[in-house]
């Protein structure tokens, strides 16, 4: 049996994780949510994720705080950033980090599904090479 992708979403409004976590465990994910990046990255020091989809703007850890501790700490980690605040600078500072994708919201969610697709796909990649 294969072992399944885990993916981590950080959220700080509960029903976006709800709703991601349904729809990618129907897919065949292991899927973590979190509502608090402090919490987010407390769970990514003690498990691995193979992706993880994370809000901006949040508390005083955000997701380019999250973004930052993923490619210091598990650099095959791919890192999806959505934001309701999308502007030129903040997606370019996000992937200068090493942001596999950036998506505003509202997104449609075969958006997402198939970024988390990709993201799949070159992880296959990676670990067959």
């Amino acid at each position: 049996m294969e072992n399944k992708l885990r993916i981590m979403i950080v959220d700080d409004e509960p029903i976006v994780g709800k709703r991601l976590k349904r729809l990618f465990e129907k897919e065949g994910f292991e899927v973590g949510t979190c509502t608090r990046g402090s919490v987010a990255i407390e769970e990514l020091k003690r498990k691995h994720f193979d992706i993880v989809i994370t809000d901006l703007m949040m508390g005083n850890v955000d997701g380019m705080k999250i973004l930052e501790f993923v490619k210091t700490n598990h650099h095959v980690t791919r890192v999806i950033i959505i934001t309701g605040f999308g502007k030129k600078e903040t997606a370019a500072e996000a992937f200068s980090k090493g942001a596999f994708a950036f998506i505003i919201k509202p997104f449609k969610i075969d958006e997402l599904r198939e970024v988390v697709r990709k993201a799949c796909a070159g992880l296959k990649a990676k670990s067959a090479s």
